[in-house]
């Protein structure tokens, strides 16, 4: 864990602050001519607590999350954090709800949330800011799990050292997002801090924190945000339906669906509620080993559409037709492959 005395005082230290500057609400206790508390003020009502799977290996159940619409549209981090039926957000004035994931595109590690509200403070994405080499900004996160209830979210201060782009780490940080991002130096990317806001001095949004990323060879940590416009067009996708899970269908279903024996793929036993789509096996000779999928790949999306479970694979097969070409979706190790398969099954060849 990226942690040490000097990081628990800091985010402490930050937290303090934060807590001090929003003391009375939406009005800075600080003077009026302190710019960076009265940016903190303004930005602390878009961030939001998420609370959901974790617990087991020692993994924290909570992360960030940033409010881009008055309805209730959350950006944040797709994690494991979000495997599970029941998500609590929280807002900054400490009201909860019960959040929807929408969607998520695990090519860019994003998805988005939406709870039940109204007229809520949020960050246009339309206007998010790009930022330089040596700009200094403002990173909101729930860091750590410090923020529980109507408590602020911990707010650290940094520079953008560098925009690159992650694909350069490959073998090095391993991560399935292989695109720009802004390297920090701040200690940002902590437990809880993933889907968190960069924003400018002023308060322009500019990238989504990113998950913690560790350097296999040297052990060291990787703290770096995702530029906005490199999220903006999936998170539009998501909001349009596209990369969502279950959603509701057409009751029709095709003559003679696709199903995963007509694939070649054999999955790992469903033995819970939602055991993740992993392949055991691939049958010699099928479409699927024709495609290059391997055991231990675990199918990520069907098309367009978030697969979260072995359940869920099966139900969206059987609404394609057995002649129709997928592309499947898989995490290999850390990387993402795009697989299109063609089963071209007639009826009498189709096994038992």
């Amino acid at each position: 864990m990226q942690f040490s005395i000097f990081n628990f005082q800091f985010s402490i230290f930050n937290f303090l602050c934060a807590f001090v500057l929003t003391a009375g609400g939406d009005t800075p206790v600080l003077a009026a001519g302190s710019s960076v508390a009265d940016v903190i003020a303004e930005v602390q009502p878009k961030i939001v607590k998420i609370y959901g799977a974790g617990g087991f290996r020692g993994m924290e159940a909570y992360q960030s999350g940033i409010l881009i619409s008055p309805e209730g549209h959350v950006l944040t981090a797709f994690s494991y954090v979000l495997d599970t039926n029941s998500i609590t957000a929280t807002l900054n004035d400490g009201r909860k709800f019960q959040a929807k994931l929408l969607g998520a595109d695990p090519r860019l590690e994003v998805a988005v949330l939406k709870i039940e509200s109204a007229n809520l403070p949020y960050f246009d994405l339309a206007q998010a800011a790009p930022a330089q080499d040596g700009d200094r900004v403002l990173a909101f996160s729930n860091l750590f799990g410090v923020a529980m209830g109507d408590e602020p979210a911990s707010v650290q201060r940094g520079v953008v050292s560098v925009k690159t782009t992650l694909a350069a780490r490959r073998g090095v940080f391993e991560t399935p997002y292989r695109g720009p991002v802004y390297v920090l130096d701040a200690m940002t990317n902590n437990p809880g801090a993933a889907g968190g806001a960069l924003v400018t001095r002023r308060g322009d949004l500019v990238a989504m924190l990113g998950k913690e990323l560790r350097n296999a060879l040297n052990n060291t940590w990787l703290n770096y945000a995702i530029p906005i416009e490199e999220l903006r067009q999936s998170v539009d996708l998501i909001r349009q339906g596209k990369f969502a899970p279950e959603n509701a269908r057409e009751p029709a279903k095709p003559q003679r669906a696709l199903s995963l024996q007509i694939l070649g793929i054999v999955l790992v036993p469903d033995v819970l509620e939602r055991t993740p789509p992993y392949v055991e096996q691939v049958r010699s000779g099928s479409p699927a080993q024709r495609a290059g999928i391997r055991p231990d790949d675990l199918i990520l999306l069907l098309g367009d559409r978030l697969i979260q479970s072995c359940k869920s694979l099966r139900t969206e097969l059987e609404y394609i037709d057995c002649e129709d070409p997928v592309t499947l979706t898989v995490l290999r190790g850390q990387e993402l492959l795009q697989l299109s398969v063609q089963a071209s099954l007639k009826p009498q060849q189709e096994s038992p």
